[in-house]
């Protein structure tokens, strides 16, 4: 069995705040242990559920957070940035199921940690095929155009109804409850582990169970930028549509044109 745990940092175990993740700021390395550590108990999990090829993709900032050296040693490593399928990049060499660690609510949502779509700076509201999405939507469905299912997340309370909206028989190892964007109530690193671990076994174990999230084409997505500056570069891009002063359009024939062109559209932006 192959097992894909893609990672994210704001849903995090113990992460709250902006000075846990970004790389300038006094906590990061903290982050950095917590993430790892996040991502072996998943790691614990698969192989737990029979799971004999393990690959982690870092998809935090620009994907060199997650500690090799304290990696388990039976999980891979992809890092570093860009890559061709970012936050997914693996799911298309075979795998059977994907987990997604750590990951958080979209733009705008209430009691989320951390709550953002891509980028924090840029981006107001996304919406994929007409619906508010956000990264779980994302990931979820360039996983599903390869028929992998996303089988379990970790995060808060909302990152994993979030994903529980989009695919029911997804299971949940919920880290903490968010009080706000940068308050909740954290479960130790230890039950949290603990939480993860389970999960993932039993996700891993009864993935045919889960259906992969499918979007078929052709696929259209638009994004509100914070300034009309910022759409004045996105609708640089060719095939996309100003639609209004803040808000830039594209169509693809699928989700996987349509990730690249978000994100290329998103990299063309100066904050």
């Amino acid at each position: 069995m192959n097992v894909l745990i893609a990672v994210d940092m704001e849903g995090i175990s113990g992460i709250t705040g902006w000075n846990q993740v970004l790389p300038e700021k006094d906590e990061y390395a903290r982050g950095r242990r917590w993430m790892t550590a996040d991502v072996n108990a998943a790691v614990a999990g698969a192989l737990q559920a029979g799971a004999e090829r393990i690959t982690v993709t870092d998809g935090h900032w620009d994907g060199s957070n997650i500690l090799i050296e304290e990696l388990a040693p039976e999980a891979s490593l992809v890092n570093g940035s860009p890559s061709p399928l970012s936050m997914v990049q693996g799911v298309q060499n075979g795998v059977d199921a994907a987990v997604f660690i750590g990951y958080h609510a979209r733009a705008g949502t209430q009691n989320a940690i951390l709550d953002h779509t891509w980028s924090s700076l840029r981006i107001h509201n996304f919406w994929l095929n007409g619906s508010l999405a956000g990264e779980i939507a994302m990931n979820a469905a360039v996983c599903g155009s390869f028929n992998v299912p996303v089988v379990a997340i970790s995060g808060d309370q909302n990152a994993c109804a979030e994903a529980a909206a989009l695919i029911p028989q997804i299971r949940t190892a919920q880290v903490k409850t968010a009080n706000g964007r940068m308050n909740a109530e954290c479960l130790s690193l230890e039950r949290a582990h603990d939480l993860i671990t389970s999960t993932v076994r039993e996700a891993v174990k009864n993935f045919r169970q889960v259906k992969p999230y499918v979007l078929t084409g052709p696929i259209s997505f638009a994004i509100e930028f914070y300034r009309s500056d910022m759409a004045d570069y996105a609708s640089l891009l060719p095939g996309s549509k100003r639609t209004s002063g803040r808000i830039v359009e594209y169509n693809a024939p699928d989700i996987l044109e349509a990730a690249q062109a978000f994100r290329a559209m998103v990299g063309m932006v100066k904050v």
